[in-house]
């Protein structure tokens, strides 16, 4: 399932559920601040080498461990619209590694990808009259991804793949939640992300050039207090 249909899903069971939740209700403005963590689950990447001596060029196919997804945010409440500033940091092992181009796998993989991020969101609260708002929106903004020095072995032995290094690139995620709240200062977070990046470009090697892009599905619990 691709990851718009799931966001779709999810939205729409939001949406369904809101006459057993209840009648709408005056939402309260106002700033707060969140703090989250959960577990990043990254897409399968295609990564792609070219060689300055005018060697072909190599295709991968690279799987990610899930990782950590960790967080905070700050922003202000207009009611049914909220808008914030995003800091988060994904962090995931390399486990798996196909060269589609010579077709042969790499095992023994010791590598992975820090996804350091800055976002501007918008959300747009679903008020009702029960403790539990639902929620959907997403933002735009940056992320610096930083690819460390990886390695593989295959049929000839302990091979060098990627050089570390990392590249700034355009980033995006759309999702959806529910905020439920403790008191009416203070509320828990239950929300899923799905975040992807430009093709980032990792050319720090002397006679090599590695590109990706960064995708993932994330799930995170947060704590958030309102002003």
């Amino acid at each position: 399932m691709k990851p718009m249909q799931k966001l779709m899903i999810i939205s729409a069971a939001l949406l369904l559920a809101l006459p057993s939740i209840g009648a709408a209700a005056e939402p309260r403005a106002g700033g707060y601040v969140s703090g989250f963590i959960g577990v990043s689950m990254p897409s399968d990447n295609d990564v792609t080498t070219d060689y300055f001596d005018n060697s072909p060029s190599v295709r991968d196919q690279v799987e990610f461990d899930p990782g950590i997804n960790i967080g905070g945010t700050g922003g202000y409440d207009f009611g049914y619209v909220r808008l914030e500033g995003e800091i988060s940091y994904k962090y995931s092992e390399i486990s798996s590694l196909y060269d589609q181009t010579n077709n042969q796998r790499y095992r023994n993989l010791d590598g992975d990808l820090g996804v350091s991020a800055f976002m501007a969101n918008a959300f747009f609260d679903l008020h009702n009259d029960s403790r539990v708002t639902p929620y959907l929106g997403g933002g735009i903004g940056f992320a610096v991804l930083n690819l460390s020095d990886t390695f593989g072995t295959n049929v000839n032995g302990r091979q060098y793949l990627y050089g570390e290094d990392d590249d700034a690139v355009f980033a995006y995620q759309v999702g959806a939640g529910v905020e439920i709240a403790l008191n009416p200062r203070f509320s828990l977070d239950l929300g899923y992300r799905y975040f992807g990046t430009d093709t980032a470009n990792f050319d720090n090697d002397f006679d090599q050039s590695s590109s990706m892009k960064f995708e993932s599905h994330n799930v995170a619990v947060g704590f958030r207090a309102t002003f």
